[in-house]
């Protein structure tokens, strides 16, 4: 049983993407594809950094769990998980950003 709130509701996208989409937003959204779910991500993207300008920190706390909610759609979207993000943001961990950064441009032949 899932024991962090991510993954229960990493759990629950991942039922619900199956459901009725008259009946499950979560449905609704995979239903419309990739370049709706994306357009919510964007648009909660601009709610949290107008929530940030505003410095309301309430505000803040909504507009980024709407977004945190949003973007676990898209991982899902893709068959990916909270655990993902959480291995990548941990195999970061303890590299200066700006390591991270060169060894990005690296990568990529930059």
């Amino acid at each position: 049983m899932p024991n962090t709130i991510l993954e229960q509701l990493a759990q629950t996208l991942e039922e619900r993407k199956q459901a009725d989409p008259n009946t499950s937003y979560v449905a609704k959204l995979h239903k419309k594809g990739q370049d709706t779910i994306l357009k919510k991500v964007g648009e909660e993207a601009t709610e949290v950094v107008i929530a940030s300008k505003g410095g309301n920190k309430e505000q803040i706390i909504y507009e980024t769990a709407d977004l945190w909610f949003h973007s676990m759609v898209m991982l899902s979207y893709h068959n990916l998980g909270p655990d993902d993000v959480l291995n990548e943001l941990a195999r970061r961990f303890g590299l200066s950003g700006i390591e991270e950064k060169a060894n990005r441009a690296e990568d990529k032949g930059l």
